[in-house]
């Protein structure tokens, strides 16, 4: 049986308040869980990773310890609350847990990217190859090109969208015509007016993405004037500002099965679409303006999982569930043709959902696709 230890990270500075939590920030600890082989030493580490998720219980941990290779569930500061996250902030988080395991005396480390962490492994691995990124969008640190970001030695992006805007786009819903009154649509382009749909004429889904788009760019435009305006109003005192997102659970592929087909059921990770596209628990509804430009900005955000996995050197291994209705097949493959070299995989897993739920077989066989494509490139 894998044993299993609390590792306290280092916590690096991030420049602004964008944790609530007094006791979180003065700990200065980032806090993963470790799962060591039963037997043996093992020289090799996966750190599993996501923004803003809690990957401390993440379900490939036991069993990747148990075939023999050491895998860390880590959390990023902003552990369950993405309302100020900046995503250049959980680069310098990586970095330190990377490095963390460095001088513990692993030689090989792996990033597996989990559903939302893919797009941050590849930006990670991206700008410690070859850093580019001074500043956040907003004009903030960090900058990218002065951290210290060891590079890792293979990246796994597991059941990953190719980047927080780019998905969350795809998510938005084009219907709400002014931001405070959601329930004022625009009938032409509601996915959820019968007579559009489903299922969704070619058409539709031309101008529905077309003003999914449209709609995160005005976002971003008022984003930039109510940061003047703040600034200007305050005398420089107040440099950012909360606001509500409404409607972020509207890809008409949760409802009309014909787009994109695949195993999939209808429905979303939160429940019916509809009710899902509204209530708080979903992705994004709660943001700050500097944190929009940073995780959620189309034009802005950084985290590109394909713009930035074509500068990595490294392998890259994609893993996608034939049955996911959140992370497609076309998000699997965009992160595997943006990999700039040969070394690269695209493995379907039959049947699998977003969470394996209810599978601990398919559980099972992806750790073993994960050891023996670690075999293949040399990394155990």
């Amino acid at each position: 049986m894998s044993s299993q230890e609390l590792l306290a990270i280092p916590m690096p500075a991030g420049g602004r308040m964008d944790i609530y939590s007094g006791v979180a920030r003065l700990s200065g600890k980032l806090w993963a869980s470790c799962h060591r082989p039963p037997t043996g030493q093992s020289k090799t580490a996966v750190i599993i990773v996501h923004p803003s998720s809690n990957f401390l219980g993440h379900y490939a941990l036991a069993p990747l310890a148990e075939r023999g290779v050491t895998a860390v569930g880590m959390n990023t500061r902003y552990l369950a609350n993405d309302s100020a996250l900046i995503v250049e902030n959980c680069v310098l988080d990586l970095g330190e847990g990377v490095k963390y395991l460095r001088e513990a005396g692993f030689e090989r480390i792996i990033l597996m990217g989990n559903s939302g962490g893919g797009g941050l492994v590849s930006l990670y691995q991206s700008q410690a190859e070859n850093p580019t990124i001074t500043s956040t969008p907003a004009g903030d640190p960090p900058d990218l090109t002065a951290a210290d970001l060891p590079p890792v030695d293979g990246i796994i992006c597991a059941m990953a969208h190719p980047g927080r805007a780019i998905v969350y786009t795809q998510w938005l819903d084009p219907a709400i015509k002014d931001e405070t009154r959601p329930f004022e649509r625009d009938a032409s382009l509601d996915m959820f007016d019968i007579r559009n749909g489903p299922p969704y004429s070619e058409e539709f889904m031309s101008r529905y993405r077309a003003a999914q788009v449209e709609r995160n760019r005005r976002i971003t435009r008022w984003v930039r004037a109510q940061l003047e305006t703040a600034s200007s109003r305050t005398g420089g005192a107040v440099n950012d500002l909360p606001f509500v997102v409404h409607g972020t659970a509207a890809d008409p592929r949760f409802v009309d099965l014909t787009l994109e087909p695949s195993d999939r059921p209808p429905g979303t990770l939160w429940g019916e679409t509809y009710s899902a596209n509204f209530i708080p628990a979903t992705l994004g509804h709660l943001t700050s303006l500097r944190s929009w430009l940073s995780q959620w900005s189309i034009d802005d955000s950084n985290a590109n999982g394909p713009e930035h996995l074509s500068r990595v050197s490294v392998p890259v291994l994609v893993a996608y569930g034939t049955a996911d209705n959140t992370a497609f097949e076309s998000h699997a493959r965009a992160l595997y043709e943006g990999v700039g070299h040969a070394e690269r995989e695209l493995y379907p897993i039959a049947g699998a959902d977003h969470y394996f739920t209810g599978n601990p077989g398919m559980v099972a066989a992806f750790c073993d696709k994960v050891v023996a494509w670690l075999d293949e490139h040399d990394l155990r």
